[in-house]
């Protein structure tokens, strides 16, 4: 995974089923937490909390300063895409074809998302909108309150790149080998 640095602490997974939290300074070991699998999904940190996904099925809240698990979310297959957290809420997706938006504070789910195919894609949030790329060759935008689709735009093949948002564009690149720029309205 990609790391994250926070208040001079490095986090990262691993192959080797562990989310590692390191100084940032001195590359000394602070904690380290061991899940079912490999975790390839890069983590999130928001309000001392460490948020990551793992090939176990399952993402994870950890303590951001112990390591301690807060709560774990179990979903249907892989969860590769990086969380995103807005508002008291996380959202990410899982191979089993759902974006999830869980109550960051206590994993309960508010609300999923089916689409065609797996969702490695890491999600962006602004505005009141989540934007993110599926295995089924589409780019959505949902309602963050309510996971209501709003739009979805076809490419030609999947999209599994992560988007980005700015100035009323969102920008995402395709497997079909294009990038796109699409009004977000």
């Amino acid at each position: 995974s990609s790391p994250a640095v926070v208040d001079g602490v490095v986090y990262f997974g691993s192959n080797d089923n562990h989310l590692y939290a390191l100084d940032a300074k001195t590359g000394e070991e602070k904690w380290k937490f061991e899940t079912g699998d490999w975790v390839r999904s890069s983590p999130a940190v928001s309000d001392c909390v460490v948020y990551f996904g793992s090939d176990d099925n399952h993402l994870y809240a950890l303590d951001a300063k112990t390591g301690e698990e807060k709560w774990k979310f179990k979903t249907g297959d892989w969860v590769r895409s990086s969380p995103a957290v807005s508002d008291c809420v996380v959202y990410f997706g899982s191979d089993d074809n759902h974006l999830y938006a869980l109550d960051a504070k206590t994993g309960e789910e508010k609300w999923k998302f089916k689409t065609g195919d797996d969702v490695w894609s890491s999600p962006t949030v602004l505005d009141g909108m989540v934007y993110f790329g599926s295995g089924d060759n589409h780019l959505y935008a949902l309602d963050t309150k309510t996971g209501e689709e709003q739009w979805k735009f076809k490419t030609g093949d999947s999209v599994f790149s992560s988007p980005a948002v700015l100035d009323g564009v969102v920008y995402f690149g395709g497997a079909d080998t294009h990038l796109y720029a699409l009004d977000t309205k």
